[in-house]
């Protein structure tokens, strides 16, 4: 049973599941919430509903990142194990095989952006604030977040946010590749769903395939492994 992460299909929306991260008032991030993300992502993965998902924290805020009270407890080894972790969560996100969209409301700061970043596409309101805040803590980005952070915006910008850790609003966000779309504050979800309603009636293997495909770290034999799975899946357009 998950406290704190859930996944919903609704009758508004066939097809498009919601990963809901819910664990007010911030939606801090634990090692338990690290690990139901885990689940859940493994649930819309393998269910047959689903076809794409969206990932969401509610209407007032996506995700202020790490608990850092609960880090302060932590020795270094307990540190590194919990880092593996929040790796494994952001990277289980990023390895869902179908198209996913982080509606991001409120801020997305720390852990909280990575996983945003770890979704194919981001609607966020225009009054969202992003950030890779790790460094006002005395902290680093985790998991993977600042290698995450340098693909979607380069190095130097990536840099400029995580030595500063200042808050880059929604104009800023939209323009150099944070966020892909940027909406009104009560739209966030909706236009986040219509993103995903595109591409519910899709064959899942090619979406599975194409997604990957992209995302790279395959070899050769691997891609063209995937290019053949949607022969055998009759996905594939049959040529006369």
């Amino acid at each position: 049973m998950r406290e704190f992460v859930s996944v919903h299909v609704g009758e508004q929306h066939p097809g498009i599941g919601v990963l809901l991260m819910s664990r007010p008032p911030t939606n801090a991030l634990t090692r338990q919430t690290y690990r139901e993300l885990i689940d859940a992502a493994d649930e819309v993965a393998q269910r047959a509903d689903i076809a794409t998902v969206v990932l969401f924290g509610g209407h007032e805020i996506f995700s202020a990142g790490d608990d850092v009270p609960e880090l302060r407890t932590l020795n270094r080894g307990e540190a590194e194990a919990a880092d593996r972790l929040r790796r494994d969560t952001v990277d289980a996100v990023a390895a869902i095989p179908k198209p996913t969209v982080a509606a991001i409301t409120g801020y997305a700061l720390g852990t909280g952006l990575s996983l945003a970043l770890a979704a194919d596409w981001r609607v966020g309101g225009d009054n969202v604030k992003l950030g890779a805040t790790e460094i006002l803590a005395g902290l680093v980005p985790g998991g993977g977040g600042g290698e995450r952070l340098a693909r979607a915006i380069g190095p130097a910008r990536a840099k400029d946010l995580a030595f500063s850790g200042r808050f880059v609003d929604a104009k800023e966000a939209l323009a150099i590749g944070l966020i892909d779309q940027m909406v009104a504050p009560d739209h966030v979800f909706d236009g986040a769903a219509v993103w995903a309603s595109r591409f519910v009636e899709a064959a899942p293997s090619a979406l599975a395939g194409a997604k990957a495909l992209i995302d790279g770290g395959l070899t050769a034999g691997d891609q063209a492994e995937r290019y053949g799975e949607v022969f055998s899946s009759g996905a594939a357009v049959r040529l006369p």
